[in-house]
């Protein structure tokens, strides 16, 4: 995950996403927005998304739709999501969410402090785990590259000289 990673916010309501961007503007992330689910999936699709924040109930794909469609994809698998809803949090959406890899269900009205939290911590846990990753497979790289100042595999080296071979008549 590039470190300009963008932070995706997906409400059908203007005023939500508004309201979400004020309150997540303070932390400096880049924050691009959607207003369906269609939109998510494509915006997400296209890559460089490090955490979704995503409205449950919206007309179309609704937000537990999005999140079933991209835990089957492998390249959006582990990115954090963040549901949000305005209806409160049942049993069985609870339930749903968190079967589905949610990273976390909160409820509106949000407390900005308690989101930019939140956010921060899941977008900066995922950003270095993509870094670890991307450092294991430069190291995998480089063990399997054989270099010049490497021994010649075993078969190939020469004898150990001994000290008869070694004195000169």
């Amino acid at each position: 995950m590039p470190s300009e990673a963008k932070i995706l916010i997906v409400d059908d309501h203007e005023d939500t996403l508004y309201a979400l961007e004020s309150a997540l503007a303070p932390l400096g992330y880049q924050l691009t927005r959607a207003t369906s689910g269609d939109d998510a999936l494509k915006e997400v699709l296209r890559g460089q998304v490090g955490l979704l924040l995503l409205d449950v109930h919206m007309p179309g794909v609704s937000g537990l739709d999005v999140v079933r469609y991209m835990r089957g994809v492998e390249q959006t698998q582990l990115i954090p999501i963040i549901l949000v809803t305005g209806f409160g949090a049942s049993t069985a959406l609870t339930s749903a969410a968190f079967r589905l890899g949610v990273a976390d269900l909160v409820m509106k009205p949000i407390d900005p402090w308690t989101l930019r939290t939140k956010v921060r911590y899941l977008y900066d846990s995922h950003r270095r785990y993509r870094s670890l990753e991307r450092e294991v497979r430069e190291l995998r790289a480089l063990v399997k590259e054989p270099t010049t100042h490497d021994p010649p595999p075993p078969a190939q080296r020469p004898a150990p000289r001994t000290q008869e071979q070694g004195r000169t008549a």
